[in-house]
């Protein structure tokens, strides 16, 4: 069955199977093989990607209920110049990627928090990156990446 939805501004149609999930179509029809497969469980975060501005885990997500959305991924975070986002940048100058495999799950949840609260207290930041796992950074330096990327200091 074909399955039209938008990717990181994109109208794209593919091919996607009943039993395929948003994740599969991603990296595998689509080759945007930034966001992670980690758990396949919906437990780590490193497949977030927005859906409708969203954060949700695409391993679990049956993609065809991603149909006519707006989905971004790490690939769309950059403007078409190249330049990183705020977040992004943020997380380069805050030393807050490791191995890396997590960061993208990391930026995308990020990126919905900074939308729906340009502010956020650490407490808040805390809180939406509950559902992403890291077992390399201690998240410290995340929470210190997000308040840089919003102007924000640091209440340590």
């Amino acid at each position: 069955m074909n399955l039209s939805l938008t990717v990181n501004g994109a109208a794209v149609t593919v091919e996607a199977d009943g039993a395929d999930t948003l994740l599969m179509v991603l990296r595998d029809r689509l080759r945007l093989t930034g966001t992670k497969e980690g758990c396949t469980e919906g437990e780590c975060g490193a497949c977030t990607v927005l859906v409708d501005g969203v954060p949700v885990d695409s391993c679990i997500l049956a993609a065809h209920s991603a149909a006519g959305s707006e989905v971004q991924t790490v690939e769309g975070l950059a403007d078409r110049g190249g330049a990183l986002s705020p977040i992004q940048q943020a997380f380069i100058d805050n030393f807050s990627v490791q191995c890396g495999f997590c960061t993208p799950g990391f930026l995308m949840t990020l990126t919905a928090l900074i939308a729906e609260d340009p502010t956020p207290e650490e407490e808040w930041v805390k809180a939406a990156v509950s559902g992403n796992l890291c077992r390399c950074t201690g998240y410290t330096t995340i929470v210190d990446a997000v308040m840089a990327a919003t102007g924000q200091e640091v209440a340590r």
